[in-house]
């Protein structure tokens, strides 16, 4: 590992905005997070995995990987992350290295393939991830960008993160590095307004910022970048003139946040756009930081008026599912932001959250799953496969929310799964976003496959089958025993 990516660690594992760095001393915080990795640490994704994944949404630049070619068809749209218009992004550039760089070098190859994607597709800006392979040979990719951007005249931008480095989670912080050395504060806005914000962490998931946006554009708030969902490299470039940052996942990129605040004074705060007291309490931090900033003191009341109206609207579409889905049980798998967040949508439909995966969740995170849930609380840290399995088959949920990894358990045990993680197809952010995701849980729920599966087969010898998700069996399997 070379001197320069040993101190980027090192800066990034300081991180002030870090609550368990907070609590250290001034001695131990300087030390940073110097914990060893254990084997297969980054079995759940690399620290090149974790870069790509926090940058490649910016949609209108080239995504240069330098390693060979199964790094890039491993980590290439493995998210749902929607563009507005360029799809540059979409398209898997690699330098794809073979036995010979390994050997010889691969920086003349990496310089030859820069120059190829301005002359074919001229991005304003090429962003080239270092692998494992190509550090391990001592690729100086820095020193190969720097000179691409003299010879080009155009931003070349290193993202010194090999998979070897640490987990996904590092990886979004070194990604988050990049940003922060080299693109944010190097250009200045072509117009400025006392409005505008920055959101952090929020990756456009099947298009949910499309669902927050027309509300910020109702209230005159301008998003002047967003890190990285559908995201530009000249208003990312920009970013250090907002006058509010919004984190949505502290998780991936709070350096950025800490980091603006104390370069240029910007203040920050944590929201959640899921759920619909989550939405509405993260409109009024926007409008009461933003009339700190200098803005209109209107905009407090505007949003308040926004919010009633908005409020109503959605409450009056979520009551049509209310009967069905009250007192339904839920098994939450996830992780981050979404731990809290997405119990507090579901507790507003009526449902019960009988557990909720903190593995990926930071002590902020967990805190607010005690004081929304309060003392039937349920965190699990990491619950096995089995464990799922277990938990399903004897009925104690009614359905699981979960990324797709798991949800082969929740079939395996005949019980509803609904994917709520990067891989899914609705979008459940903003008002609109809490009414889709309450229409997916019922439709779910009450889709009469469940019932069938469950009923014994005719050549099963007890011909009994599995229980029914609630307290008493199914009509449908209790007539059928």
């Amino acid at each position: 590992m070379s001197a320069s990516l040993k101190q980027k660690i090192a800066t990034v594992l300081e991180e002030p905005g870090c609550d368990k760095n907070a609590a250290k001393s001034e001695k131990d915080r300087r030390k940073g997070c110097t914990r060893q990795l254990s084997p297969g640490a980054a079995a759940g994704g690399c620290a090149f995995d974790g870069a790509k994944i926090a940058l490649q949404p910016i949609v209108d630049v080239a995504h240069l990987v330098h390693g060979p070619i199964p790094c890039e068809g491993n980590s290439w749209d493995n998210r749902h992350s929607h563009s507005s218009g360029p799809q540059i992004y979409r398209t898997g550039f690699t330098t794809d290295i073979n036995e010979l760089d390994v050997i010889y070098g691969g920086e003349k190859r990496l310089f030859r393939s820069i120059r190829e994607i301005i002359e074919k597709y001229d991005p304003p800006a090429v962003f080239v991830y270092q692998t494992c392979v190509t550090a391990l040979i001592g690729d100086d990719i820095e020193a190969v960008c720097k000179r691409a951007s003299e010879k080009f005249g155009k931003p070349v931008i290193p993202v010194n993160a090999p998979g070897f480095a640490g987990p996904k989670n590092l990886g979004n912080k070194l990604g988050a590095e990049a940003l922060l050395d080299h693109v944010i504060g190097t250009r200045e806005p072509a117009l400025s307004t006392p409005c505008d914000i920055n959101i952090i962490g929020e990756y456009n998931l099947v298009g949910e910022m499309w669902q927050v946006k027309p509300l910020l554009d109702a209230l005159g708030i301008r998003v002047l970048s967003c890190m990285s969902g559908d995201g530009r490299y000249d208003e990312i470039a920009s970013a250090h003139r907002a006058r509010v940052n919004m984190m949505v996942c502290s998780k991936s990129m709070i350096n950025v946040a800490t980091r603006m605040q104390q370069r240029w004074g910007i203040p920050y705060f944590e929201g959640s756009f899921y759920g619909i007291g989550d939405m509405s309490d993260t409109l009024r931090q926007i409008a009461r930081l933003l009339v700190q900033q200098g803005a209109d003191e209107n905009l407090v009341a505007r949003t308040e008026r926004l919010i009633e109206v908005e409020e109503a609207r959605a409450w009056k579409r979520i009551n049509a599912y209310r009967e069905r889905l009250a007192g339904k049980r839920v098994l939450l798998i996830t992780g981050g932001v979404k731990s809290w967040s997405v119990v507090s949508a579901l507790q507003e439909a009526g449902m019960v959250v009988v557990g909720t995966s903190v593995k990926k969740s930071t002590r902020e995170d967990k805190q607010k799953i005690k004081e929304i849930m309060g003392d039937d609380a349920h965190m699990i840290d990491d619950m096995t496969p089995r464990q799922m399995y277990e938990m399903l088959r004897d009925a104690r949920a009614d359905i699981m929310l979960s990324g797709g990894r798991s949800q082969f358990v929740a079939l395996k045990a005949r019980m509803p799964w609904l994917d709520i993680n990067q891989e899914r197809y609705h979008a459940y952010a903003g008002y609109e976003g809490m009414v889709n995701l309450v229409h997916e849980i019922d439709r779910t729920i009450s889709n009469p496959v469940w019932q069938q599966v469950r009923i014994p087969a005719p050549w099963d010898e007890d011909g009994v089958g599995l229980p029914a998700p609630a307290a008493a069996a199914s009509p449908l399997a209790t007539a059928e025993a």
